[in-house]
């Protein structure tokens, strides 16, 4: 990911909580913006990519230990 990388931490937060979050800061973003989320429930290795789906954004997972790292750019 690029150094201007905005990172949004939802480790510990449940469903529905982090997809919420995200699709907050990503209204917030420009198109092409890049944003890191880092998340630990497991319905979030589901829900983000299906929401980035949905709205046009690209979405890459990783996954360190019991983090899940969703590098996503705006659509």
């Amino acid at each position: 990911m690029p150094p201007d990388v905005e990172t949004l931490d939802c480790r510990w937060l449940r469903c529905p909580l982090p997809v919420l979050k995200m699709e907050k800061r990503l209204a917030a973003l420009a198109a092409g913006a890049h944003l890191l989320v880092l998340a630990t429930d497991p319905m979030a290795k589901i829900d983000i990519p299906l929401y980035c789906t949905q709205h046009g954004h690209t979405c890459v997972v990783t996954v360190d230990g019991d983090v899940m790292r969703f590098g996503i750019v705006r659509g």
